[in-house]
């Protein structure tokens, strides 16, 4: 029986496990410094922030940076160091983000001219009221 083949395949898994590891926060409980000092330092940042949440042993924050893009951030609990941050853009046909709506509700802006169809329509089916 060839024995390296397994010895090879069972380092390989733990040292797989261990890389998957290392996207935790470690910082000890004990130096981390309160959520609202980072809502604050984020919010003077020009920062919207909509919740703050412990996951993984980091700060979760989800919330629209400076530019108003949708942002979802991890931050070191300790030292507030930046360790992910993921942007959502808005989809927009001809490629201009600057749109003059920043930070409006759909419900500020102007009222749509053309009728939406009800929820329940689908495309190309029949609808059938009952009175």
């Amino acid at each position: 029986m060839n024995i390296k083949p397994i010895v090879i395949t069972f380092s390989l898994l733990l040292m797989s496990g261990s890389a998957l590891a290392d996207d935790d926060c470690d910082d000890p409980v004990a130096g981390w410094q309160p959520r609202e000092n980072l809502r604050q330092k984020l919010e003077a940042e020009g920062w919207q922030v909509f919740r703050i949440k412990v996951d993984d042993g980091c700060y979760e924050v989800k919330g629209r940076d400076s530019n108003g893009h949708r942002v979802e951030a991890e931050y070191s609990p300790a030292t507030f160091e930046l360790r992910k941050i993921e942007r959502e853009y808005d989809d927009d046909h001809d490629g201009n983000h600057d749109d003059g709506y920043r930070g409006k509700s759909r419900s500020d802006r102007e009222p749509a001219t053309e009728e939406r169809p009800h929820k329940s329509a689908i495309k190309g089916r029949p609808t059938v009221t009952v009175e």
